[in-house]
């Protein structure tokens, strides 16, 4: 559990510094540079979660059981993770409604992604892989509001088209997920 707790920190660390931190943030880019804190910032990204992958990959060779699930969780799963491939898809598609209407698609797609994960998965190392991230992802979606708010942000409103295209992209990306995606890059096949 020690790498995963590491990773866990280190890479959940790094993209806290805008919870309360934007002046330390500000200030590590005044010293370093745009292009030295960009790379510092990718580098302990990358490094945290190598740790996660590792630290996860060790504690699921022996799991620690906290609870068993009902198996109809898995398809409150299925469809949580249809929205949090929407909401991911959303983040990166101009333009779309979705975006307009919450505003930081990509962390509520970490927020849902979590709590599905939660759900179906009950040893200790999968409680703090997604649990850790269900809880940065409140905490940085709550703070992303409130300073949306004090500085009056406005977001444009989405048009249709893209909200199509965001629908279907992250639709797709579902599919594609729950067909063979996630035994390929997981190792755990949703259809067997």
């Amino acid at each position: 559990m020690f790498f995963l707790v590491l990773g866990l920190l280190i890479f959940l660390g790094t993209h806290s510094l805008r919870l309360g931190a934007d002046q330390a943030r500000d200030g590590l880019i005044s010293r370093m540079g745009n292009a030295g804190y960009r790379t510092t910032y990718a580098l302990l990204s990358a490094t945290g979660l190598g740790f996660v992958m590792y630290g996860f990959g060790l504690a699921r060779e022996t799991p620690v059981v906290l609870w068993l699930l009902p198996v109809g969780l898995k398809h409150l799963n299925f469809l949580l993770m249809f929205v949090a491939m929407v909401l991911l898809a959303a983040a990166y598609v101009p333009g779309n409604a979705i975006r307009s209407k919450v505003r930081h698609p990509m962390v509520l797609s970490v927020k849902v992604w979590a709590l599905a994960h939660l759900l179906v998965n009950g040893t200790l190392a999968h409680f703090l892989l997604f649990g850790g991230f269900l809880v940065w992802s409140v905490l940085v979606f709550r703070a992303s509001r409130q300073r949306d708010r004090a500085l009056a942000l406005a977001y444009p409103a989405g048009n249709l088209k893209a909200t199509f295209l965001a629908v279907g992209f992250g639709g797709g990306l579902w599919l594609a997920m729950f067909a063979w995606l996630h035994g390929t890059l997981i190792g755990v096949r949703l259809l067997a």
